[in-house]
């Protein structure tokens, strides 16, 4: 049985790494496609090399996050293989691409269901059109799941946990052991706020402008690993009153989060994270797919309200007794194992 994997960006190539081990495990054929979405080292190969994960068999080299662009080369690949699955994750252009060059091959989507209920970003209009295209449906929980029914979504629907759970339960001990994040950036566990910003809407000049003003007021330290282009947007403003630091490894990225005070950030992953740390998260964003984290008072809605920020980061604090949330960490093998139950 083989398996083509298509995968384009930072977070994608953290989640398949528990995943691509659990097919390995299974006895499952496993190609993988980097389409180039990202494709700054330290936002792409650092993750191969730290996580472990095989070199991928077919580099696009695209450098664009235009599914068009995309589409002809994965399918070239699709036709070479000749899978038995196409997998892939989440709500990138990445994800659209791949699940769009499936042609009559069956397709497989991870983290299935989650919804925001804002159609103007790009990544909810991409799970939808990914969802209703997927012959098989893993849900990192109950409501994606009914969400999917009540969308009349045909393909099956599983409910096994999220692979992000995995991820951190494997190489949260990982990086606490072997990370001198902290003592590089001469940093104390609690004293420092780390923030992350990358969504397209919010580096665009007006809205970045609003987050920074917010950040600025902030009198604590802010630790700050740009991706490239947040950088360069940030550049432009000419405001910035803190430091910025390139773009952290995952297990640096791990115990950075892991010992903050707080997290701001607009990236859904880094919500999840934050949650299984046990550090209250800032959502600079006005929706979320992760809502069980805001209904538990572990994360908080600011958009891009400074005056929000600076009140939401004062207030932070994490609840007590907070549910499991998003599986037990064991997502990847019920994947695998759906995987080789359901071919052809």
């Amino acid at each position: 049985m083989r398996v083509l994997t298509v995968v384009g960006n930072r977070p994608q190539f953290i989640k398949s790494a528990p995943v691509s081990a659990a097919l390995r495990e299974a006895g499952i054929e496993e190609v993988v496609l980097h389409t180039g979405q990202h494709y700054d080292r330290e936002l792409s190969d650092v993750f191969f090399e730290e996580l472990g994960l095989a070199a991928p068999r077919y580099r696009l080299g695209l450098e664009t996050s235009d599914p068009g662009a995309m589409r002809p080369a994965i399918g070239e690949a699709v036709t070479a293989e000749k899978p038995d699955w196409m997998l892939v994750f989440g709500d990138t252009n990445s994800t659209l691409a791949g699940a769009e060059a499936a042609g009559e091959t069956p397709l497989a989507h991870i983290e299935a269901g989650l919804r925001s209920f804002d159609l103007s970003m790009p990544e909810e209009r991409n799970r939808i059109a990914v969802d209703r295209i997927s012959q098989l449906l893993f849900c990192p929980d109950e409501r994606s799941a009914r969400q999917l029914e009540s969308e009349g979504v045909p393909g099956e629907r599983l409910v096994v946990g999220d692979v992000m759970a995995d991820v951190h339960r494997l190489f949260a001990p990982i990086a606490a052991e072997r990370s001198q994040a902290l003592a590089q950036l001469a940093l104390e566990p609690g004293g420092y706020i780390l923030v992350t910003v990358h969504r397209e809407a919010n580096v665009r000049p007006e809205r970045l402008a609003r987050i920074v003003e917010g950040l600025n007021r902030l009198e604590e330290r802010i630790v700050f690993p740009a991706h490239p282009r947040t950088r360069a947007a940030l550049e432009g403003l000419g405001t910035v009153g803190f430091d910025l630091i390139p773009p952290a490894s995952y297990l640096d990225f791990a115990a950075l989060a892991a010992h903050a005070r707080v997290i701001l950030t607009d990236s859904g992953g880094v919500q999840k994270e934050a949650y299984w740390d046990g550090v209250p998260c800032v959502t600079m964003r006005p929706s979320t797919e992760w809502v069980d984290t805001v209904e538990v008072g572990a994360n908080v809605l600011v958009d891009d309200d400074p005056d929000e920020i600076v009140r939401a980061v004062a207030a932070a604090r994490f609840p007590d007794g907070p549910p499991e949330l998003y599986g037990d960490g064991k997502a990847s093998g019920r994947i695998a194992a759906a995987l080789y139950a359901s071919s052809p």
